[in-house]
C-alpha cells in the first residue's frame, strides 16, 4: 500500500494531476485505505476531519487506530473532486462499519468526513454487513448502458423523500435489496424489493452527495430526522435508472 501513498503526495505538487481524473480519485480512496489499515492518518492532517458531523482531531479519530478491513468498496466522482469509501471491520475487539466521504479542491483533500458505526448504532451488526455487502455485485457498468448524474441523484433523493412524503414515486426496480445495518431484505429472489416500508414524517436533510456514473451509485451524508438529526448515510446503486441496492448507517450516539 506504499505506491498509493507516495503518489498522493506527489498530487500536492504535479501540475499534470491538476485535473481531477478517475485514477487520481482511485489513489485518494487507495491512500484513505492504507491510512486506516495503518492507523497513520499523516496524508490527510491539512484536512478539516470530522466524525458523526462532529470536529474531530485526525489524530485521535478512528483513522488514527490501525484496522483490519475486512471490505471495502470505494465511489469516485470527478465532477465534484470527491470520494466515497464504505469500509467494514467484523474482526478483532472493536467492530465498525465506516462510511468516509472526502472532497478536494484542486488536488488538495480539504475534507474528510466519516460515519463511523460500531456496538450500539442503529441495527449494527458488522459480521451481517460483511457476509451480504461482500456478496453484491457493483459490477463497472458499460458507458452506452450508464444513468446520468441527474438520473442516479434523483433516484436516491425519491427514496429520501419518500420518509417524509408517501405520495413521491421511487424508481423501485426487482430484484432489490437493502442493506441497514446487518438487516438485509434480499433473499436471492428476482422478486426481491427494496419496498418494504421505511418511517413517515421524517425529514432528511442536510444532503451531500458523492456520484459514480460508472457504478450508478450516489452516497448521500445527511441529517435523519431534521437539521439537528442523527448522521447519516444512504448509499444506492441504479440500474437502468432503478434502485438496485441500498445500503444505510446510521450513528445513534
Amino acid at each position: 500500500m506504499i505506491l498509493p501513498k507516495l503518489v498522493l503526495c506527489a498530487a500536492f505538487v504535479t501540475p499534470a494531476l491538476a485535473q481531477c481524473t478517475y485514477s487520481f480519485l482511485q489513489n485518494i480512496t487507495a491512500s484513505y485505505l492504507a491510512a486506516q489499515t495503518s492507523g497513520q492518518p499523516a496524508a490527510f492532517s491539512s484536512a478539516t476531519y470530522t466524525e458523526n458531523f462532529r470536529a474531530v482531531s485526525i489524530a485521535s479519530g478512528v483513522i488514527s487506530r490501525p484496522l483490519k478491513i475486512d471490505h471495502n468498496r470505494s465511489l469516485h466522482d470527478t465532477t465534484q473532486c470527491a470520494t466515497y469509501t464504505e469500509v467494514v471491520v467484523a474482526n478483532g475487539a472493536n467492530h465498525y462499519v465506516i462510511g468516509t466521504q472526502i472532497r478536494l479542491t484542486g488536488t488538495a483533500i480539504t475534507q474528510v468526513d466519516s460515519i463511523v458505526t460500531t456496538r450500539g448504532d442503529w441495527l449494527f451488526n458488522a459480521t451481517g454487513t460483511l457476509y451480504y455487502a461482500s456478496r453484491e455485485d457493483w459490477f463497472t457498468i458499460p458507458e452506452a448502458e450508464r444513468d446520468t448524474r441527474a438520473v442516479i441523484q434523483a433516484g436516491g433523493d425519491a427514496y429520501l423523500d419518500l420518509f417524509n412524503n408517501p405520495r413521491v414515486v421511487v424508481p423501485w426496480g426487482t430484484p432489490c435489496a437493502r442493506l441497514e445495518g446487518g438487516a438485509y431484505t434480499g433473499r436471492g429472489l428476482p422478486s426481491d424489493s427494496c419496498n418494504v416500508g421505511v418511517p413517515s414524517g421524517v425529514a432528511l436533510v442536510n444532503r451531500r452527495y458523492v456520484i459514480d456514473e460508472t457504478v450508478g451509485s450516489v452516497d448521500v451524508f445527511l441529517a435523519f430526522g431534521g437539521p439537528n438529526g442523527r448522521p447519516d448515510s444512504h448509499e444506492f446503486r441504479l440500474e437502468k435508472g432503478k434502485l438496485r441496492f441500498v445500503h444505510t448507517l446510521t450513528d445513534m450516539a
